[in-house]
C-alpha cells in the first residue's frame, strides 16, 4: 500500500452553505471545522490546505445548552490600562453575531498560517442571504 500525499496544486474545493438556525453552537462549528480541514476527504493531508469553503447564514439564530447566553464571555482588551471589556453571548449574538462563529472555528483550527488559511475560507452572514450564489454552494446538513 502507498500512502497518497495531495499537492497543494491537485486540491479541488467545493462550496458548502450551512444554515446555522436551531443548531447547537458546539456542535456546529465542530463540523464547519472539520470541513475547513478537509478531514472528511478521503485524500486529507496534515500539512496541506485541502479544505472546502464554508457559508453560514443565519448565525444569529444558534442555539446553546444550559445558561452560555448569560454567563459565557467575550474578552477583549485595547492595550492600555483597565482597558478589559467583557461581553456576553446574548449581547454578542444581538450586535456582531457573525463573531460567535468565527470565534468558536478559529479556536478549533491549527494555530499556523495553515490554519489562517483555512480559516479565510470560511464566510458568515448573520442573516439569511449571502453574495455566493455564483459559487453554486452545495447545502450541508450537520445533522
Amino acid at each position: 500500500m502507498r500512502t497518497v500525499s495531495i499537492k497543494t496544486d491537485e486540491v479541488e474545493r467545493d462550496w458548502y452553505v450551512i444554515d446555522a438556525q436551531g443548531e447547537t453552537l458546539g456542535r456546529l462549528v465542530t463540523k464547519i471545522a472539520t470541513v475547513l480541514c478537509g478531514k472528511h476527504k478521503p485524500v486529507y493531508t496534515r500539512h496541506v490546505d485541502c479544505g472546502d469553503y464554508v457559508i453560514v447564514v443565519n448565525a444569529e439564530k444558534v442555539h446553546t445548552t444550559g445558561r452560555k447566553m448569560l454567563q459565557k464571555r467575550y474578552y477583549r482588551h485595547s492595550g492600555y490600562p483597565g482597558g478589559l471589556t467583557s461581553i456576553s453571548l446574548r449581547d454578542q449574538l444581538k450586535k456582531f453575531p457573525e463573531r460567535v462563529i468565527e470565534h468558536a472555528v478559529r479556536g478549533m483550527l491549527p494555530k499556523s498560517r495553515l490554519g489562517g488559511q483555512m480559516y479565510r475560507k470560511l464566510k458568515v452572514y448573520g442573516g439569511s442571504s449571502h453574495p455566493h450564489e455564483a459559487q453554486k454552494p452545495q447545502v450541508m446538513e450537520v445533522k
